[in-house]
C-alpha cells in the first residue's frame, strides 16, 4: 500500500520551512536594500510584524496550496509539472500578499514597488521549488527502480492487451506497474492473455479483486468489438478508488472523455472521475472542517441539551452508533443521538415510518429538527462524511436498491453528507422503494456539484431546522 500520508508531509514540511525562511529574507532584504538607504541605521531586531508573518503566512501558503491541490496524488508528479504548478501558484499567492502586505508600504519609489514584488516572488519560488524537486526527483528515481509501484489489473484478456503487454513489458518496472493479471469481462470469450498473466476473476468479482490485490489502477483492454460496452464498464467500476485508464485507439481518442497519461512510448488515456474541480473540492473539504469545529464550538449547548434529553427521555446509551457505507464502498461508524428505545432493532433493520413506536418521545422531537444528526459532525472531521453529501444507508439496504436502481453505485464517489439535496426536498424514506424516489434528488446533486449548491442546501437545511418541518 502507498504511503500516501508520509509523501504528503515531506511537501508539506518542505513547503512550510520555504515560506518561514522566505518572510524572513525578504524582511531583512526590505530592511537593508529599500530603508536603509534612506533612513540610515536600521534596527534589525524582531519586531511584532516579522513575528507575526513568521506565525502565519506559512500556513496562509500551506492552506493556498492545499486548496489548489498541489497535496493530491503524490506519488503521479513529474518535475515539469512541479516547475510550472510551483511557478503558478507562486504568482498568485506572492500577487494577493502582494496587495495585502506591500501596497501601502513606505518606497522612494514606485520602482520599489516592482523590485519588491519581483523580490518576493523570486525568493518564494525558489525556495519553495528547489525543495518539492528534490523530493519528486527521490521519488521518481524510487519508481523506476521498482521500490514504488502500483498495483494494475487489466480489464480485458483478448488479443489487445496481449499486444499492450509484450509492448510494455521491458519498461513496466520503470514505469511503476505492477501488472498482477487481467480480469476477464465476460465467461464466454478466450482470452489471449493467459498465455503470459495471470487471469484473476471475471468483471461481476472485481469488488472482491480490488480489494483482495489492492489495486491502484485498472487499464481497460477491451476489444473494439466489446466497444458499445466500454461505457457500461466505466459506469460499473468508476465509483471505486482507483485510477482508470484505456488503452487507446482512433475511436478512443476522438470520442473519449478522458486525459492523455503518457506511459514512456505507450500512451494511455486516463478517464478523468473528478465531479469537481480540485480547487472547489479541497475548498469543499475546508469549509467542511471549519464547518465542523464552529458548529461544534458554539452548538455545545444544543449537544448539552439533547444529550439530557435522550438520557431522561427512556434507558439506554446517548449516542446511538452503526455502520454505513461510505465514499468508494468503504465502511464505516455513524454516530447520532440515540432516538429510539433499545433494542428497536431486535427483529432486524427497519426503517422508520411516521407513527413509528420504536421512537421515543423526545426522539420525535430530536428528529423533527434534525438533532439527532448532529453528532455526526464527528464523521465530518473524521473525514467519513461532509456537510452536504447524499445520505450514507446501511449494506442491508443497498443491497437491495441496486437490485431495482443500480444507478445508486454513482452516489458512493462522493462523500455522504449529514444533509443532502434528497433530505431537504424528500425527508426520511420509510421502505425502499422511497429510498429509490429520493434517489433521482440525489443524482441531480452529484451531476450538479458546486460550492454554491452545498451552500444553497445548507441554507434549506437551516430553515427546515426552524421550521421543524422535517420529515
Amino acid at each position: 500500500m502507498l504511503a500516501n500520508h508520509k509523501q504528503i508531509a515531506k511537501y508539506v514540511i518542505a513547503d512550510y520551512l520555504a515560506a518561514f525562511f522566505s518572510w524572513l529574507f525578504f524582511y531583512y532584504y526590505r530592511k537593508i536594500f529599500i530603508e536603509k538607504p534612506y533612513f540610515g541605521e536600521i534596527d534589525f531586531s524582531f519586531s511584532g510584524r516579522l513575528l507575526t508573518g513568521l506565525l502565519i503566512l506559512p500556513l496562509c501558503w500551506l492552506l493556498f496550496y492545499y486548496l489548489t491541490g498541489h497535496y493530491r496524488n503524490p506519488f503521479y508528479r513529474s518535475r515539469l509539472q512541479e516547475l510550472g504548478q510551483t511557478f503558478y501558484t507562486t504568482i498568485v499567492g506572492s500577487t494577493i500578499l502582494f496587495f495585502v502586505l506591500f501596497l501601502d508600504d513606505f518606497i522612494v519609489s514606485y520602482q520599489d514597488y516592482y523590485l519588491l514584488y519581483l523580490t518576493f516572488f523570486g525568493i518564494q519560488f525558489f525556495l519553495t521549488y528547489i525543495p518539492r524537486l528534490i523530493i519528486t526527483s527521490r521519488m521518481i528515481r524510487k519508481i523506476r527502480r521498482g521500490k514504488i509501484g502500483f498495483n494494475t489489473v487489466f480489464l480485458g484478456g483478448g488479443q489487445k492487451c496481449l499486444d499492450f503487454y509484450n509492448e510494455i513489458k521491458d519498461k513496466i518496472q520503470k514505469s511503476g506497474l505492477r501488472i498482477k493479471g487481467f480480469v476477464a469481462i465476460n465467461r464466454n470469450s478466450t482470452y489471449q492473455a493467459a498465455e503470459v498473466l495471470p487471469m484473476l476473476g471475471y468483471l461481476d468479482e472485481i469488488d472482491t479483486i480490488i480489494k483482495e490485490h489492492q489495486i491502484h489502477e485498472i487499464i481497460i483492454s477491451s476489444e473494439s468489438n466489446e466497444r458499445e460496452i466500454i461505457e457500461n464498464i466505466i459506469t460499473q467500476i468508476e465509483f471505486f478508488d482507483v485510477k482508470i485508464k484505456l488503452i487507446p485507439d482512433i475511436y478512443n481518442i476522438l470520442t473519449g472523455r478522458s486525459v492523455i497519461s503518457g506511459l514512456y512510448d505507450a500512451p494511455l488515456l486516463e478517464i478523468n472521475k473528478d465531479l469537481l474541480p480540485v480547487w472547489q473540492e479541497n475548498t469543499k473539504r475546508f469549509m467542511d472542517i471549519v464547518g465542523a469545529i464552529l458548529f461544534m464550538t458554539i452548538g455545545l449547548p444544543l449537544y448539552i441539551f439533547a444529550a439530557i434529553g435522550v438520557k431522561l427521555s427512556s434507558p439506554g446509551p446517548i449516542i446511538y452508533s452503526h455502520e454505513r457505507i461510505g465514499r468508494f464502498g468503504r465502511p464505516f461508524k455513524i454516530y447520532k443521538f440515540r432516538s429510539m428505545y433499545v433494542d428497536a432493532e431486535k427483529n432486524g433493520p427497519a426503517l422508520s415510518s411516521k407513527n413509528d413506536p420504536r421512537i421515543t418521545p423526545f426522539g420525535r422531537f430530536l428528529r423533527k429538527i434534525r438533532l439527532d444528526e448532529i453528532p455526526q459532525f464527528i464523521n465530518v472531521l473524521k473525514g467519513d462524511m461532509s456537510l452536504v453529501g447524499p445520505r450514507p444507508e446501511r449494506q442491508f439496504y443497498i443491497d437491495q436498491i441496486v437490485k431495482k436502481a443500480p444507478l445508486f453505485k454513482h452516489l458512493l464517489r462522493v462523500r455522504p453528507g449529514i444533509t443532502s439535496w434528497g433530505q431537504v426536498k424528500y425527508g426520511y424514506a420509510e421502505n425502499v422503494d422511497q429510498m429509490i424516489e429520493r434517489l433521482r434528488y440525489d443524482l441531480i446533486y452529484i451531476e450538479n456539484m458546486s460550492i454554491y449548491f452545498d451552500i444553497k442546501i445548507m441554507i434549506y437545511t437551516i430553515k427546515t431546522v426552524f421550521e421543524a418541518s422535517g420529515k
